[in-house]
């Protein structure tokens, strides 16, 4: 990749990297103050609220950061324009969907599926639709500025707020709406603190008040309706099988099968990096008719995602059977079994994910709500049928299997688009090294007895083992692991020469 790519992929991964480890060091501290059942309903939450936004936020969102970043005529005058417009679509989307979520609660449609304390969370969800709109709105304008610094520090900003409001908040008895009122509170911040950034970019006034009478109107507006389209098949992924979960079985088990997708969804850390860097980088490459630089920045970055993503699969299952018990609390130990389902598909999900990115650039979307749709149908229909029988095992395995079709399916639409999504894969000697080295970090984790040393021990040891493995098959070789180095503090750079 290019200096340029280089520096925004490092900074949209340190500000993921931070976010996760908040994530990761607190979500124990949610899950025992709301407990199984309280964590079970602040899942569903959480996941009718994402589905919710895709259709108030997502063609807003990612349309703001595709096309701000595209080389069109005077740059300056079109990235006013594009925001301008797209900050007006915003505010109007998220209005109508905070008035229709109110009208909704106050009808009394959600009593007769939902317990009445779910009546307050839903009023609470109103007010969240506007504001993470606008903070949504502000952080993608900044990406597809360049500005990953200002976008990704603010993200990070927003869940230490989210985190530790939160807690307090749950634990003087607020509960789930303690999370609510805190999510809305980060959110506000964020969006104010990016405003005063992005206006130093830009006048965000002058945007509103002077629309751009040349731009194509028509071309955003289509992107922003098939964008919908596609980000609600893409969600559904996420969020179906823990909504059909709760209304099926019981709070409790979706308590915990949510618990086992948090841990499997870290495996998705260093791919969302690139693809949030893909969309706006390769807007550029896709306007300029470079198809075989997308091609070789394609393979690349899918061999990487492929040794990482392998690496991190192997230590989630080698360990987690060991970890789930200290981390989520001993009543947490069933989580181990979905969690082993999910692993796989959740991989194969993981390889789809930068490649997804690059589509979507391209602007042609139909073949990709296409693919999608296949994907989001088979997940519905695996999980109608395997979570009445199986419960939360059934859902895993259904969503493990829709999960990996994903990966098949963008690599077809990427070929239909005209550019080699695989160019460079170097399919035999990445694959030999997840083989060869599954079984000598198995081995290593195997032998030993206690459960804190063996958590100490094996992810460094395995980490050096899994890349000597890599290095000797030849799926990376010198240069490559020296242009990972440099973006680690001295001295590491210079002992690896």
């Amino acid at each position: 990749m290019s200096r340029d790519l280089t520096s925004g992929f490092l900074s949209i991964l340190n500000g993921k990297i931070l976010t996760s480890v908040v994530g990761i060091l607190s979500l124990p501290l949610i899950v025992r103050v709301l407990g199984p059942t309280g964590y079970g309903n602040y899942a569903f939450l959480l996941s009718t609220f994402s589905l919710l936004m895709i259709l108030v936020s997502s063609g807003v969102t990612e349309g703001t950061q595709k096309f701000i970043a595209e080389e069109r005529g005077d740059v300056d005058r079109w990235q006013a324009g594009v925001v301008g417009f797209y900050l007006k679509l915003a505010v109007v989307l998220a209005v109508i969907g905070s008035v229709t979520l109110v009208l909704l609660t106050a009808s009394g449609v959600l009593q007769q599926v939902l317990d009445r304390e779910f009546e307050v969370y839903f009023y609470l969800l109103a007010v969240l639709v506007i504001t993470v709109q606008l903070r949504s709105f502000i952080r993608r304008a900044l990406l597809g500025l360049g500005l990953e610094p200002y976008s990704e520090s603010l993200t990070v900003v927003e869940k230490i707020i989210l985190v530790g409001v939160g807690l307090g908040l749950a634990s003087i008895g607020l509960g789930v709406a303690g999370f609510l009122v805190a999510q809305a509170i980060g959110s506000t911040v964020v969006l104010l603190v990016g405003v005063i950034v992005l206006s130093r970019r830009l006048s965000i006034r002058a945007a509103i008040r002077k629309p751009m009478s040349s731009l194509p109107y028509r071309e955003l507006l289509s992107f922003n309706g098939l964008n919908i389209v596609l980000v609600l098949l893409m969600t559904s992924l996420f969020h179906v099988d823990i909504m059909m979960l709760r209304l099926l079985v019981s709070g409790e088990q979706t308590g915990f099968y949510k618990a086992a997708l948090e841990l499997a969804e870290y495996i998705w850390l260093i791919p969302t990096a690139f693809q949030t860097l893909m969309l706006h980088s390769t807007s550029k490459m896709w306007s300029r008719g470079e198809h075989e630089r997308i091609s070789d920045l394609a393979g690349k970055v899918t061999r990487y995602v492929f040794l990482i993503t392998s690496l991190l699969v192997i230590g989630v299952f080698t360990l987690a059977d060991r970890f789930i018990p200290i981390y989520y609390g001993a009543e947490f130990s069933v989580v181990y079994q979905p969690l082993s389902y999910l692993l796989l598909g959740a991989f194969g999900f993981a390889l789809a994910i930068p490649i997804s990115g690059i589509n979507t650039a391209k602007g042609r979307l139909w073949p990709l709500i296409g693919a999608t749709a296949l994907a989001a149908l088979g997940n519905v229909t695996l999980n109608g049928i395997l979570i009445p029988q199986y419960g939360m095992i059934g859902a895993a395995v259904a969503t493990s299997i829709s999960y990996g079709s994903m990966f098949f399916l963008h690599v077809a639409c990427g070929y239909y688009l005209g550019y080699q999504p695989l160019a460079g894969l170097r399919p035999v000697r990445i694959v030999a090294t997840a083989v060869v080295s599954f079984p000598l970090i198995f081995s290593l984790e195997s032998v030993i007895a206690n459960d804190i040393i063996a958590l100490v021990l094996v992810p460094p040891v395995g980490f050096l083992l899994f890349w000597a493995v890599a290095l000797g098959t030849g799926a990376i070789d010198r240069k490559e692991v020296r242009l990972g180095l440099s973006a680690i503090p001295f001295p590491v750079p210079k002992v690896s020469r």
